[in-house]
């Protein structure tokens, strides 16, 4: 089978699995979850032998694998069935499909008992094959179809529990904010195509390096639109904290292989067209810091723990869209590829701490006791994985994030060009990356012990609830994915031959900087915590309202539904116990509710939709209508002036017609008279 055919059957496979999960989850229940394991099970193994026969990028000196199929005529651009696999490429699929396996095993165990798990699980799979999708695409309205599929499987999953109001509220809004800056994203791959008279990456890349294109600003701000929508970048990133009311294996998907490292994944496969403009370059370079810094201290001000690990995600893309911005994709897929193994690792270990705790308020988790020894085995695979976040050596984000860092430095000192054709980089993007990434090394080091300490380590005199072993499948996901988070860094030396051939060897300056300035916050963090906890009420600050014998789903469902009623809003509701209120002081406010950024989208966006609805509807029913009564009421009126007239006499009748006839006997006579005349 050749490398072409083993691709196009990667995903493939998921997408046949979710069409007969679809069709089969009700007649056939017993089908739904070999349905659902085994097609992303072989279409990661597919991924794999696609990537081993790559055989590294083009650092090693391999041609990408290309292949395409004319789908239509359409008269100007054709459209392409095509399949373009670089280094990138082959690597991140690997990654999608490895992390969609998991999702899927861990799903089996989180959601048994979830009458619509069926449906679930064959969304998973259309999600999965979406993503992949997009991954081999070499046509850009190909990979569009798939960009959009992720959109619509993300309203269904994250509206899960449907019944939750939170739920319903987050898909709504994960769909429409994403949808606002997939507009502005289709005018942008129609002003490219335009300008590189084809939808083909090859041909648009060809282009760029060649001629170069005629509006390089305008069609690079308009994708960056979408990609700030797609990968939650700032200002459009408000949606991603939200859409952890869904169930937690859908946050693991989203968060770690699918829908947001689209964003990254696009802007670094067309990386040649982004920096054929330095306008583009710079404003990519602020979009990422402000992304960093901002959710990294809105990460230490969230009670939730998924809402944690939400703003954490955030943070770490916009890590991604800095190196891009500095024209080093290798470091950027680098960061997605070790970031995807830890923050699948974050989400579902999460899922055990949950359903551990009955409750997914870490204020409440600090008032438990023995937590850590109900549930050994996340406990110790999220300690690692929080140290991967902070990116603390030896593990896999200390080397993927410095690579970032080190990619920032050299453009900020003048001492690299992007790669390949790539114009130099300009110095200020450097400086706004580096900067704002150590900063935010020192928040992600913070709210990463913070959430450690808060869940783990609670000093209350209630004791954690037991509620037995969790399922073998979810603690062997844990242990699956704790190998690449501890050993990913160990293939720094290779990845090169994948990617650019640029080395991703950490630099001693930024290895020094931002492992000391992660240190510094782990043990600032660490001392707030025993102040505040010293200061704190020994009594919890709500009540836990689940079932200990529930299933995990329906216990986070219980817990998501039942967390704002019993420990009021974050905001406003001080926990003396938390050393993220101490640390932040009078920003610890603002921080908890992503510094009203919700708010102000109300007020500029959905306040004046809604009073241009009202208007419209007005002018609806007091104009249009009116002039439709109108009508309607003089045909009755002229109806009932006729019907009085029908009185069925006879003599009356022949009265009228003599009469009408007279009357049109001495007009005639008139007119011929005055005619004459």
């Amino acid at each position: 089978m050749t490398t072409t055919t083993t691709a196009v059957l990667v995903p493939l496979l998921p997408f046949l699995g979710a069409l007969a999960g679809l069709l089969l989850g009700r007649r056939a229940p017993g089908f739904v979850r070999p349905l659902a394991i085994l097609p992303t099970v072989a279409a990661a193994a597919l991924a794999v032998v696609v990537a081993v026969s790559q055989g590294g990028g083009a650092g090693a000196g391999k041609a990408p694998v290309d292949a395409a199929t004319r789908l239509t005529p359409t008269g100007s651009v054709p459209v392409d069935l095509a399949l373009h696999i670089d280094g990138f490429a082959a690597l991140v699929a690997v990654l999608v499909a490895v992390v969609a396996c998991c999702v899927q095993i861990y799903s089996t165990g989180y959601l048994r008992d979830d009458p619509r798990y069926p449906s679930y699980a064959a969304l998973v799979s259309l999600f999965t094959a979406a993503m992949l999708l997009v991954v081999y695409s070499g046509d850009l309205m190909v990979l569009l179809v798939g960009w959009e599929i992720m959109g619509i499987c993300s309203y269904f999953l994250v509206g899960h529990y449907w019944e939750t109001e939170a739920a319903r509220s987050a898909s709504l809004k994960a769909f429409l904010v994403t949808k606002l800056g997939d507009v502005p994203f289709l005018f942008g791959i129609f002003a490219l195509a335009a300008d590189a008279g084809t939808f083909r990456i090859t041909g648009i890349l060809k282009t760029v390096a060649v001629g170069g294109l005629d509006h390089p600003t305008l069609v690079a701000l308009l994708l960056l639109a979408g990609v700030a929508g797609k990968s939650a970048q700032f200002p459009l990133h408000t949606w991603l904290p939200d859409a952890m009311a869904g169930p937690t294996p859908v946050s693991a998907l989203i968060h770690a292989a699918t829908m947001v490292a689209a964003g990254v994944y696009f802007v670094a496969r067309l990386l040649p067209v982004f920096a054929a403009s330095a306008a583009a370059m710079v404003v990519l370079a602020v979009m990422a810091a402000a992304t960093m810094v901002g959710s990294g201290l809105a990460a230490l001000a969230q009670d939730d723990i998924k809402r944690v690990l939400a703003y954490s995600t955030v943070g770490q893309l916009g890590y991604m869209t800095g190196a891009l911005a500095v024209g080093d994709r290798g470091a950027a897929v680098f960061h997605l590829l070790s970031h995807g193994a830890f923050k699948a690792l974050l989400f579902l270990a999460a899922g055990v701490v949950i359903h551990a705790a009955g409750t997914n308020s870490l204020a409440a988790m600090s008032r438990m006791r023995g937590l850590a020894r109900r549930i050994p085995d996340a406990y110790w695979t999220m300690t690692v994985a929080l140290l991967a976040l902070a990116a603390i050596p030896p593990f896999a984000g200390f080397f993927s994030k410095e690579a970032v860092l080190g990619a920032a430095e050299h453009a900020a000192t003048g001492h690299a060009t992007a790669s390949g054709t790539l114009a130099a980089v300009p110095t200020a993007a450097g400086w706004t990356v580096l900067i704002a990434g150590l900063l935010t090394a020192l928040l992600t080091a913070g709210y990463a012990t913070r959430l450690w300490l808060l869940a783990f380590h609670g000093k209350g005199p209630e004791t954690a609830p037991d509620h037995g072993r969790q399922p073998v499948v979810m603690n062997a996901v844990l242990w699956v994915l704790f190998v690449p988070t501890l050993a990913l860094g160990l293939a720094t030396p290779v990845l090169p031959d994948w990617f650019d051939g640029r080395s991703l060897t950490p630099t001693l300056t930024t290895s020094v900087l931002g492992t000391g300035v992660a240190l510094v916050g782990a043990l600032v963090t660490y001392g707030a915590w025993r102040h505040t906890t010293a200061l704190a009420a020994r009594v919890p600050l709500g009540a836990v309202a689940v079932d200990p014998d529930a299933a995990p789903a329906d216990s986070e469902e219980r817990a998501i539904a039942t967390h704002a009623a019993a420990y009021g809003d974050n905001a406003g509701a001080p926990d003396p116990a938390d050393p993220g209120r101490l640390l932040l002081g009078p920003l610890h406010r603002p921080a908890a509710v992503g510094f009203h950024l919700d708010a102000v989208y109300t007020a500029l966006f959905v306040r004046p939709v809604r009073a241009a609805a009202r208007l419209v509807r007005f002018l609806d029913r007091e104009v249009v209508d009116t002039y439709v009564h109108g009508a309607g009421t003089a045909s009755r009126w002229l109806g009932a002036a006729v019907r009085r007239a029908q009185t069925g006499n006879v003599q009356t009748y022949l009265g009228a017609l003599l009469a009408g006839s007279l009357v049109l006997a001495v007009a005639v006579v008139l007119v011929a008279t005055g005619t004459g005349a």
